[in-house]
């Protein structure tokens, strides 16, 4: 009996996959602590400028991974129309592609490079990258991000990306619109603001 054939849409999902292993033991090399260095693992930590931030399952930087995720679905819709491959399949082959560039985001956000630009740039003086279970997690909420973009109106996407902006801007005064734009080009007084709530 011969081996049953994957279908180019499990296909794209082993590589996904296998993406995320590679993610895993690269950080493990870096030296990233497994989870979180207080000892346990939280499903929720809401508090941005404690030692536990970015360090457990999720947290108000989760919503900036489930829009990556939506933008990533558009991006690779557009790419992969651009060969050809139209409709909700594009969004489906493009699957590897964001969890791709979501894994070297995270790879590339705990190098010493990025987390001495988020001290010195943003409030978060005290960040001192992910653990390495919040950066499988944040792979996992853009996924789930990625997902939404697959199945939703893109107008539900589009205001579903605008209230989790505007909702962590309320509450902890910072996104990724924020982020973006403090570690790219920083505005004193966005810093200055920040530093109010």
């Amino acid at each position: 009996m011969s081996a049953r054939k994957l279908s180019p849409h499990r296909k794209a999902f082993v590589a996904a996959l296998a993406i995320v292993a590679v993610t895993l033991a690269i950080l493990f090399a870096m030296g990233r602590p497994p989870i979180c260095t207080c000892g346990y693992v939280a499903l929720w930590y809401g508090d941005i400028n404690a030692s536990g931030n970015s360090q457990h399952l999720s947290d108000w930087y989760t919503p900036s991974h489930i829009i990556h995720g939506m933008i990533f679905y558009a991006l690779g819709w557009l790419l992969f129309s651009k060969l050809g491959i139209g409709g909700k399949s594009a969004g489906k082959y493009s699957f590897t592609l964001a969890v791709f560039i979501e894994a070297a985001w995270e790879i590339l956000e705990n190098t010493s490079w990025i987390i001495d630009r988020y001290r010195s740039v943003t409030v978060n003086w005290g960040y001192s990258g992910d653990s390495i279970i919040n950066s499988m997690a944040d792979i996992g909420w853009m996924s789930f991000g990625f997902w939404l973009a697959l199945k939703l109106p893109v107008r539900v996407t589009v205001v579903l990306a605008i209230i989790m902006e505007v909702v962590a801007a309320w509450v902890v005064r910072d996104n990724l619109t924020l982020n973006v734009i403090m570690l790219l080009y920083p505005f004193e007084f966005i810093r200055e603001w920040q530093a109010l709530g």
